[in-house]
């Protein structure tokens, strides 16, 4: 895409006060156009042929024809970059789940009380940049995975973190399966909202060998057991007697971000060191790089996707410019990288 063309985007909503929200939210941002609005997915349709749009947002609960559905005709028949916007109750949690296996970019809660017109400014115009520049990967999760064997007595890293943001849920979808049951502990933090995090970990849960759900504050780290960042809040390990332990902290946010990977990656470093193996994987930004950084400097092993997978290649190229990257591999080829750096041999 030419740099000095702005990123023309149509907003779908049946609701009008969320559309001019949206309008809103978009509209202080000079790389970013909103060339028109839509009430239902039918007059979505005929704006997206007419107007042939770079990003569309889209609501999930509309009349005569709801966003889920109007998405899977998308994808199917014009497939553009879309970004849901959407209230992510349980229910509506779910459906974004089903919206991003379905080809969506990212999703993005509605403002309410709380979370206002200035922050939802901050997020979505990220999101609109990030979905321009896309690549889309649809269907990949949908192959049948195979868990690998168990791992051997002879593996001998504690603690495998993970980091993903934009595209990072259907790379978890991808990953997660195809690692053995008595994985080491696993921590993952995906950038994502509050309140859809319990839903994905629920998710993620159904298509794992091993237990995934939300963190709480305190969990021991143990094999078999992989815990999902709670939307908002910040993970971070600490040593305890039995090993290691969770903490869930809602400190500030680092980079933008709340959770941070670096967090976690800085900690890693900190209290696992050598024993621990890191992965970045698809997202804007770079949030991530610099604790990568430090968990390479302590000795754990380092692991990005590359450029071929990642939906957003951002914070894998951020890791990578800072040479905190040992090995660059497609999430294809993750599940693979990671056995290898979980057992006895070195990453080269």
């Amino acid at each position: 895409m030419n740099p000095a063309r702005r990123t023309r985007v149509l907003v779908v909503d049946d609701s009008a006060l969320a559309r001019r929200a949206i309008v809103e939210a978009l509209a202080n941002d000079p790389g970013i156009e909103v060339i028109g609005t839509a009430e239902d997915a039918y007059r979505a349709r005929e704006l997206i042929l007419a107007l042939k749009p770079d990003v569309v947002t889209l609501d999930l609960q509309m009349p005569l024809m709801d966003g889920l559905t109007f998405l899977r005709i998308l994808m199917e028949h014009h497939p553009v970059p879309v970004i849901i916007v959407s209230n992510l109750t349980p229910a509506g949690s779910a459906l974004a789940i089903e919206a991003l296996a379905a080809g969506a970019v990212d999703v993005i809660q509605k403002p309410d009380g709380r979370d206002g017109i200035h922050d939802l400014a901050r997020r979505l115009t990220s999101q609109v940049h990030a979905a321009a520049v896309s690549a889309r990967r649809a269907g990949r999760a949908s192959t049948p995975a195979i868990a690998a064997a168990p791992l051997m007595a002879s593996a001998r890293r504690q603690v495998l973190v993970i980091g993903a943001s934009t595209g990072g849920v259907e790379a978890l979808r991808y990953l997660l399966p195809r690692l053995p049951m008595n994985s080491p502990p696993i921590v993952v933090v995906q950038h994502i909202p509050p309140h859809f995090s319990r839903v994905m970990a629920e998710h993620l849960q159904r298509l794992a060998p091993f237990e995934v759900r939300e963190a709480e504050d305190g969990d021991e780290l143990r094999s078999g057991l992989c815990l999902i960042a709670p939307g908002d809040y910040h993970v971070l390990i600490q040593r305890s007697s039995s090993g290691h332990r969770l903490r869930v902290v809602q400190s500030p946010p680092v980079n933008h971000c709340r959770p941070s990977v670096d967090v976690l990656f800085r900690s890693a470093a900190e209290q696992v060191g050598s024993d621990a193996v890191a992965v970045l994987l698809t997202g804007m930004g770079s949030d991530g790089a610099r604790g990568m950084s430090l968990m390479r400097a302590a000795g754990a092993l380092t692991i990005v996707e590359s450029e071929s997978s990642c939906v957003v290649f951002g914070m894998p190229q951020a890791a990578i410019r800072l040479e905190a990257a040992q090995r660059v591999v497609s999430l294809e080829e993750m599940p693979a990288a990671i056995l290898t750096a979980l057992g006895v041999h070195e990453i080269q």
